[in-house]
């Protein structure tokens, strides 16, 4: 049963295969057309039988002299052949439908299944985790198992990233050999396993734990390894909560060094309130009911807006306009994430189309959650609104955090050079605040590197902020990338950044975030203000956005 979960919704394609394996659409038009011809054929022989055509045309040719005989045969022979051409046409189609079919199930297998280990993926995971709620399955008929290896990072950073891989191989095919039949396991991004389990015991987590931590053979070495592992029971509120509760259960193990913890709600910092939250988005998700407004991004050399970075705003009809801060990390613990930034995407490429059409050609970015970088089918989620809102892909900026690309750089890697493919610009957000290295750094497809406002700030009052801005400038020009300074705040910053050859800069101090309708006339007055004093002041957002709404 579970491996339906898994596989299920993927086995009906857009071309239902027949007996004969031409797609059913194709063989129902073939058929409309033989009908046609039949209909055709037969109203051409009652026409004959009516007015005695066959004789009229042999009185015909023998009053004229004309060749009948030859037209009849030149007639005849040009229908054999069109015969023939039609059976050879005909198997063509049936080989390209086969080919077409195989090709769709290449790609449903690749989205599926994580191409190191052979397990699912995080999309097909909580996708069998959606079909196994849908079944109407018992309340308390699953359990979630999440675990990672504990010290993985150590293991590539001293034995290579050939043995973290291979040690992820092998912890993926014990995985396999350990669990009951009717389970399905995925590797949901790095060093981290998920496992869903019909039978809801805590026997099976325990040896399955146990199982891992037998040493591993990678190549000529003996590896034993530790693990965190939670887990969570029943489906309770929902599939989504089940994983996310097994995900709180995982982080208790680990900051405890418990090995494996069973989810109480004593663990959870998740109140009836953030519950509620997470219905109310799922809810605003489903309606299209959140907005995007957009903080322009200002050169720093002339005072231009080149660009605005889009960011989310939900209008909760009780709690007000909410930042992402409220709802960001709980659209994430509820594999909600995906479809936010699917809605966000659509909306910045349709604003950045609409201003184009005005005229003003800007750069739209878009913030990438870390689960995403590591979701396969991303990159074509991302060509699709592209081509759906009529963008140029070097019109679109994805930002991630320095920690996501970090957190499995391999995997990040991948996904990375995808969309560095399609022509779309890459950034990393947060820069200062992670832990990446530079040669880590150095191998990035990335095009931006964007200075962390809590640097930004000690400009004026930390010495040691000023060196890391100032390096991370010459950093970023070292490795041929361009450098944004997040939460510019005052002038001196603005100057002092200006001065140190920091390229873009975006923050309060210049405008505040705003709709798509009035990011020109913010952007026309950041550059009005930008070309006429000096130093330039911060743009009053109130003269250019409606007074009764705030924005901030």
């Amino acid at each position: 049963m579970a491996q339906s979960w898994l596989t299920g919704a993927a086995a009906a394609g857009p071309l239902p295969p027949t007996r004969e394996g031409v797609p059913g659409e194709l063989r129902r038009e073939v058929v409309r057309d033989a009908a046609v011809v039949v209909a055709l054929t037969l109203g051409c022989l009652a026409a004959g039988i009516a007015w005695d055509l066959p004789q009229r045309l042999a009185g015909w040719s023998l009053e004229t002299g004309a060749p009948l005989d030859h037209v009849v045969f030149l007639l005849a022979a040009s229908h054999l052949l069109m015969m023939g051409f039609g059976a050879r046409r005909g198997r063509q189609l049936k080989t390209e439908a086969a080919e077409h079919r195989r090709l769709e199930a290449l790609l449903r297998e690749q989205a599926d299944h994580d191409p190191l280990t052979g397990l699912g993926t995080l999309t097909a995971f909580l996708a069998a985790l959606d079909r196994l709620e849908r079944s109407g399955a018992a309340p308390d008929d699953a359990a979630v198992l999440l675990l990672d290896i504990d010290r993985f990072t150590a293991v590539n950073d001293t034995l290579g990233h050939d043995v973290g891989s291979g040690l992820l191989v092998a912890v993926a095919d014990r995985i396999r050999a350990v669990l009951p039949p009717a389970a399905v396991a995925a590797r949901t991004g790095g060093d981290v396993f998920a496992l869903l389990v019909p039978d809801a015991s805590a026997t099976v987590a325990s040896e399955v734990v146990a199982a891992l931590r037998r040493p591993f053979s990678v190549g000529e070495l003996e590896l034993e390894v530790d693990l965190s592992a939670g887990l969570a029971r029943g489906l309770g509120p929902g599939a989504a909560d089940l994983f996310r509760r097994a995900d709180v259960a995982r982080g208790t193990a680990k900051r405890q060094a418990a090995g494996l913890v069973v989810y109480s709600p004593e663990l959870d910092t998740f109140d009836p309130g953030r519950l509620a939250l997470h219905g109310d988005l799922r809810r605003a998700l489903r309606a299209g009911a959140l907005e995007v407004h957009h903080q322009p991004k200002v050169d720093l050399a002339d005072g231009r807006v080149v660009g605005v970075e889009a960011l989310v705003r939900w209008p909760h009809p009780e709690l007000g306009l909410l930042t992402p801060d409220r709802f960001i990390v709980l659209a994430e613990q509820t594999g909600l994430i995906a479809p936010l930034t699917d809605l966000v995407l659509h909306r910045a490429l349709a604003d950045a189309r609409g201003w184009r059409e005005q005229g003003r050609r800007l750069t739209v970015a878009v913030n990438l959650s870390a689960r995403l970088l590591h979701d396969p089918e991303l990159p074509a989620r991302v060509a699709a609104a592209l081509r759906a809102e009529r963008v140029a892909p070097e019109d679109l900026e994805l930002e991630v955090t320095e920690t996501a690309a970090m957190e499995d750089p391999e995997r990040a890697m991948t996904v990375l050079g995808q969309l560095r493919l399609l022509g779309v610009r890459l950034s990393v957000d947060d820069f200062g605040t992670g832990h990446a290295s530079l040669a880590h750094l150095s191998r990035l497809p990335v095009d931006t590197l964007k200075v962390d406002r809590s640097f930004v700030a000690g400009l004026g009052t930390e010495p040691a902020a000023r060196a890391i801005v100032r390096s991370t400038v010459d950093l970023g020009h070292a490795l041929g990338l361009s450098v944004v300074a997040e939460g510019v705040e005052t002038a001196g910053q603005w100057h002092q950044l200006a001065a140190w050859g920091c390229d873009l800069a975006q923050g309060w101090w210049l405008a505040r975030p705003v709709p798509a309708a009035v990011v020109l006339a913010v952007a026309a007055e950041i550059e009005r203000r930008c070309a006429g004093l000096e130093p330039p002041a911060a743009v009053d957002v109130a003269a250019v956005v409606p007074a009764q709404r705030s924005f901030g």
